[in-house]
């Protein structure tokens, strides 16, 4: 992540706390930076505050709206690919073109009650049977 910091562009950072469908309640947080545009001379590309507000609400808008569509395990399976970071970047291309964009943490503010016939149907039930029987 350090290395993706450079001079020349702006860094734009947005966080969110969500809560998923099976009742986490985590905060994402998203970083991106501009990059310059197809026939551009100049050699910064710097972003407007008005269009850095804009792409934070974007950024939040499409961070909720993924993390309360799923649960924790699907949420998690779109980290990996990094969908959510290029769904960002489609979208926020017409306000100013963005690169590397990235979910870089997710906290988890909140976890649902410990439920046993939950976790044996997802798969922890051959921890838990050693200790239950």
């Amino acid at each position: 992540l350090r290395s993706l910091v450079k001079k020349w562009q702006t860094l734009i950072e947005a966080h969110v706390d969500v809560k998923t469908t099976d009742n986490y309640t985590l905060r994402m947080f998203c970083i991106g930076f501009t990059k310059k545009r197809a026939n551009q001379v100049k050699r910064t590309c710097y972003a407007q505050s008005s269009q850095i507000r804009q792409i934070r609400r974007k950024m939040t808008e499409i961070m909720v709206n993924q993390a309360q569509s799923c649960d924790l395990k699907e949420l998690v399976q779109k980290f990996i690919p990094e969908s959510i970071g290029r769904e960002i970047e489609k979208a926020t291309s017409s306000i100013y073109p963005l690169q590397n964009v990235f979910i870089r943490k997710v906290k988890i503010l909140k976890a649902p009650k410990f439920d046993i016939g939950k976790l044996m149907e997802v798969g922890f039930c051959t921890y838990l049977h050693i200790y239950l029987c």
